[in-house]
């Protein structure tokens, strides 16, 4: 069996796995590898960049490095590859575990229990939520459903088709420590930059495409597109800009504003402010459905452009009529 069919059936059961099952309830791969990356940046680290970019080096290229064997392994067997690059995609996107995080706060939010709301934000993204009211929670909830959707879902999948089991993993791997270390706190100013601009690098695909495919699957194409075009580029992330901007756009809503980290208070632009209302609790129940949408459409993207690749590669072209093809 062709590589490209091996990851399109292997992601799309990975894909339905999670759909079905969520993240693992123990022993949890990322979290394994959240671990080991703790227990490595305590002895390296250093302030300055250079410590921090061995770091970067150590946990995501050893991580890459262990799939990369893995998949070796398994490469003459088509059964256990396709499971291989399965366990992989299930354990790697976390579509269905960021659904249910986001549900539940619109659930407490509907109730009226605005503190059980900010006591779970943090369990779905690091703001500080003490002075949010439920209006501003129902905003960054939409805010992480969307920046999370290509993180946690289109992002690895764009990956596994490039790279196989050693992409989704690898992609894992730098988002996690993008989120450990790649903050601008004092502590990783300098020794987690190397994994946040690496983030950004890997990131890059997986953003556009997911962006892309909010429009198609919100329905709004072209409301999503304008809100892209022109809001995406004052976020100060590269990535998380054009899917917040689409997301906004798609859902009709505004996002974007005034925020705090761990007692800091940063202003970001307000992204589809020319048409877009302020967002509802409702909203977040519409953004996690887009997601699931985006989250199908980009498996179904990521497993076509594989199969037309692997299709005109010199591996998988067929001999010539006539021809042998020893």
């Amino acid at each position: 069996m062709r590589a490209d069919r091996i990851f399109a059936y292997g992601a799309a059961a990975g894909l339905i796995g999670d759909l079905l099952l969520g993240d693992p309830r123990r022993g949890h791969p990322v979290a394994a590898f959240g671990r080991a990356a703790a227990g490595v940046e305590r002895r390296l680290w250093r302030d300055h960049r250079g410590w921090g970019a061995l770091h970067t080096l150590v946990c995501a290229g050893g991580a890459a490095g262990g799939a990369a064997l893995a998949a070796r392994v398994v490469r003459r067997h088509p059964a256990a590859s396709v499971a291989l690059t399965a366990a992989a995609t299930w354990s790697v996107v976390g579509g269905t575990s960021l659904g249910r995080e986001a549900r539940a706060i619109g659930g407490a939010l509907a109730a009226g229990d605005i503190e059980l709301a900010r006591e779970r934000l943090p369990h779905l993204c690091g703001r500080d939520p003490h002075s949010l009211d439920g209006p501003q929670i129902a905003r960054a909830v939409v805010e992480s459903v969307a920046e999370n959707t290509s993180d946690a879902v289109v992002g690895a999948l764009v990956w596994g088709a490039l790279g196989g089991v050693p992409g989704l993993v690898a992609f894992r791997a730098v988002n996690t420590l993008d989120a450990m270390v790649g903050h601008k706190s004092p502590r990783h100013l300098r020794y987690g930059w190397a994994s946040a601009r690496l983030d950004d690098v890997v990131g890059w695909p997986g953003a556009r495409l997911t962006a892309v495919l909010a429009g198609v699957a919100g329905g709004q194409p072209r409301r999503a597109l304008r809100a892209w075009r022109a809001d995406a580029g004052r976020h100060p992330s590269p990535n998380a800009g054009p899917v917040e901007a689409s997301f906004a756009g798609a859902l009709g809503v505004r996002l974007g504003g005034t925020l705090a980290y761990g007692g800091r208070v940063e202003h970001r632009p307000v992204l589809n402010g020319a048409t877009g209302r302020a967002v509802e609790t409702g909203d977040i129940e519409r953004a996690v459905r887009l997601s699931r949408r985006v989250g199908v459409l980009a498996l179904g993207v990521c497993a076509a452009g594989r199969l037309i690749a692997g299709r005109w590669s010199p591996s998988g072209r067929r001999p010539a009529a006539g021809r042998s093809g020893k």
